[in-house]
């Protein structure tokens, strides 16, 4: 079926140029980053996890949120999510593969990699990490591929594959789970010391992945033949929308929990974040954009109207993305070292090259997604 990705209009061609551009704009600078160090990033002793962790983080949940389709169609057997969770599945290859390039990045020296394998240490929340995403990328990889392979012959998925399936599912609940204890296992921590950060992680994912699914599914459907169909979308709009409702709820909970109990260590990282801190705020207008956004897709998605609607869903989809993506792949990572153990503030913000470099793997990740995407498409459009 590869050969399916050899052909198409110039659109498709134009749109995999210009990811190949962007990626090699972000293979540059990251060799310049392989050459010089990590000096050439906004990381220092205080913030030593900065951009690249935080858009690893976020796009673990992205990967997870393919259970939310996954689930439904082979466990309760919801027929109207059946177009869609291949798009689900491939959406989740893309976002692993991008987490992994984002720890490559991270690593300064990617032979570090090979610590972890060499020397494997059962007791390092990091080692399980590396296990649950390699084989939540192996497990998409698999199903996705013998389903749609299956689809196109016309044939059913072959008998080996369903109990693959249903370990997809709460391996998917693992990875995030598993990120959420690289975090809430650090005691210095205290914006990430939370025995509910696991469930906040899942939340968020469970509104920012579908959000990124439906309008994934309305561009295919403007250009090309594929339609997701009505229903699968409207069901996908109300889950995104208890999954930002449920999220708005956790944070509120570590607000009061911080502010009820009147403990200042656990106050200052959200007192950073949201007001600013000893004169210093550099991330307070986007935590307050997150708050905007989030609140703007909540009423666009609570009223069935405006939720039905595809110009607003579409509006309300780009908050939820992006209001999570501040949320927690911005301000909840970086806000988690400010202030530090000696409570002073050392403040973060990506230079030039880190962002060039993040460009250039999310330009990646959108160009594995548009292959798979096509050889999906394809086959669909074929059996149809």
């Amino acid at each position: 079926m590869l050969e399916r990705a050899l052909t198409g209009s110039q659109k498709y061609y134009r749109l995999l140029m210009g990811l190949l551009i962007l990626m090699g704009m972000g293979f540059a600078a990251y060799l310049y980053q392989l050459n010089t160090g990590l000096t050439i990033t906004g990381l220092s002793r205080d913030v030593s996890w900065g951009f690249y962790i935080a858009q690893f983080t976020f796009l673990v949940g992205v990967a997870a949120s393919a259970v939310m389709v996954v689930l439904p169609y082979y466990l309760h057997n919801v027929k109207v999510f059946g177009r869609i969770t291949i798009l689900g599945e491939f959406l989740a290859v893309a976002s692993v593969t991008m987490c992994l390039l984002f720890i490559i990045v991270d690593l300064g020296k990617p032979m570090r990699l090979l610590n972890v394998i060499l020397y494997p240490s059962p007791n390092s929340i990091l080692f399980w990490d590396m296990i649950v995403l390699n084989g939540y990328l192996f497990l998409n990889i698999v199903i996705g591929w013998n389903v749609l392979e299956a689809e196109r012959k016309g044939t059913d998925s072959p008998s080996w594959l369903k109990p693959l399936i249903y370990l997809s599912i709460p391996w998917a609940i693992s990875i995030h789970t598993v990120t959420a204890f690289l975090y809430a296992g650090l005691p210095g921590r205290h914006l990430w010391l939370h025995s509910i950060l696991a469930a906040r992680f899942l939340a968020s994912a469970f509104a920012s992945g579908p959000a990124l699914l439906i309008l994934l599914a309305l561009v295919l459907r403007k250009y090309t033949k594929f339609d997701a169909g009505k229903e699968a979308i409207d069901k996908l709009s109300q889950i995104v929308l208890y999954g930002m409702l449920v999220s708005i709820f956790f944070i509120g909970l570590e607000f009061f929990t911080a502010f009820y109990s009147n403990i200042p260590s656990h106050q200052h990282g959200l007192l950073y974040l949201f007001v600013g801190l000893d004169g210093y705020g550099k991330l307070v207008p986007f935590m307050w954009l997150f708050a905007l956004l989030a609140l703007a897709a909540v009423v666009l998605l609570i009223n069935p109207k405006t939720r039905k609607d595809e110009k607003t869903l579409k509006i309300a989809c780009l908050c939820v993305f992006f209001s999570m993506w501040i949320e927690k792949g911005l301000g909840l990572v970086i806000g988690g070292f400010i202030p530090n153990p000696f409570e002073q503030v050392r403040e973060y913000l990506p230079t030039v090259p880190e962002l060039i470099i993040t460009m250039g793997i999310w330009a990646t990740g959108f160009f594995v997604l548009t292959i798979l995407y096509k050889i999906a498409v394809s086959v669909k459009e074929e059996v149809e």
